[in-house]
């Protein structure tokens, strides 16, 4: 993390994270992470690949890019701001997944209490 100079006193306490090379490397490394999946499920010989360990490999890309993202785009480390932005990443995480399986919870009962014949 680094600060620019500038002349006038309006920038004076705003910080630029990253440098070129980071995003570069993140760059490079979403696109290797968007091309494995695209390559292994347009491939039309899978005959090598069981479809349990395609779906593997795709959702393990799906995750490591998701990753990457965090740490060369979004810039989130432990490190950063007292580690307040990976304690609201986690409340967020616990938010989607309570309101993730509220949804599917509320939906299955309504099925049950709406169609009981079924």
């Amino acid at each position: 993390m680094y600060t620019k100079k500038y002349k006038n006193n309006f920038y004076k306490d705003t910080f630029f994270f990253g440098t070129i090379k980071d995003y570069i490397i993140g760059f490079f490394l979403s696109l290797i992470l968007t091309v494995i999946p695209f390559i292994i499920s347009f491939n039309k010989n899978n005959n090598f690949l069981n479809v349990n360990i395609i779906k593997f490999i795709i959702l393990s890309c799906a995750i490591l890019q998701i990753i990457i993202h965090m740490i060369y785009f979004l810039h989130m480390n432990i490190k950063s701001e007292n580690g307040w932005i990976i304690l609201s990443f986690i409340f967020t995480l616990i938010l989607i997944v309570i309101m993730f399986f509220g949804s599917i919870w509320v939906m299955y009962h309504l099925n049950h209490n709406m169609m009981p014949n079924m």
